[in-house]
């Protein structure tokens, strides 16, 4: 059985809720903005040209409204066309760029997951929780091993992700259930956790073992491990892992040869975490 395509690259039923989950009784709430968002993440890697129609299919726009946000774009110079299809321009790197540059967690993990994937050859990550999905925020890279290619800023589902168990085993109580009741869980590969209680269970086998080990359950051949970063007063802000091909190295492996390295390196993490203010 083939894995199937990861639900960070295709959003087109989140953007269309998000969208028509407009709040108009609000009086602070910028529809218009709302709607231009949803433009620039109907993109993907998989969809990088889209026509007119593509966006309102996606977004669950009116083709009109879509066709405005797009030329907006265009004349601020976030969005080209050929003629027939859209494209993002590089100047909407900016946008994330912002995010980056501001945010201490990402330049304080960036040297520490460059560290770990030198010592264990292998690609190692950081990734917050945003809602229902992991966004990484730092990525070393020994090669591709996925079949979609991931970079700071990609998206993955979060309960069958290394990074977003342990990220989801650190939620309240309360929001763990919230999100349990509201998750589509999907199965990606015969492997994927699929059942809410069977989810639930592993969790809690996460938060007492102080990491994930997910094996081929978001894409057949792939198997990664975990573990949170904390702050100075326990409270998780991100994960850390490091993936590899499942033929290469076996679950008991990894906890050998990877877990300790993304213990000592999260440990550190959590030292200058003291000493950044904001965090």
């Amino acid at each position: 059985m083939t894995a199937r395509k990861p639900a960070g690259a295709d959003v087109t039923g989140e953007i269309a809720d998000e969208v028509s989950g407009e709040q108009p009784n609000d009086p602070n709430f910028m529809t218009s903005l709302a709607r231009g968002l949803a433009v620039i993440r109907a993109f993907t890697e998989r969809e990088p040209n889209l026509t007119i129609a593509d966006i309102a299919r996606i977004t669950g726009l009116p083709r009109a409204a879509a066709r405005r946000c797009l030329l907006t774009l265009m004349q601020l110079g976030y969005a080209g066309t050929d003629g027939r299809t859209f494209f993002l321009r590089p100047k909407i790197l900016a946008l994330g760029y912002s995010f980056l540059s501001s945010a201490p967690l990402a330049s304080i993990l960036d040297p520490l997951i460059e560290r770990v994937s030198g010592a264990v050859q292998e690609s190692c990550s950081a990734a917050v929780l945003d809602e229902d999905e992991v966004v990484y925020i730092a990525r070393a890279a020994t090669k591709r091993i996925m079949s979609v290619g991931l970079n700071v800023g990609s998206r993955l589902p979060a309960y069958c992700t290394s990074m977003g168990r342990v990220l989801l085993a650190a939620l309240p109580e309360g929001e763990l259930e919230a999100y349990l009741r509201r998750a589509a869980l999907k199965p990606f590969t015969e492997r994927t956790i699929t059942a809410p209680d069977a989810l639930r269970r592993e969790l809690e086998r996460v938060r007492e073992r102080g990491f994930a080990l997910v094996d081929q359950e978001l894409e057949l051949g792939l198997r990664s491990i975990a573990v949170p970063v904390r702050t100075a007063a326990g409270a998780v802000v991100a994960a850390m892992n490091v993936s590899a091909q499942a033929a290469r190295v076996t679950c008991p492996e990894m906890e050998v040869q990877f877990l300790p390295h993304l213990t000592r390196a999260a440990e550190e993490a959590r030292v200058l975490l003291v000493r950044t203010r904001g965090v």
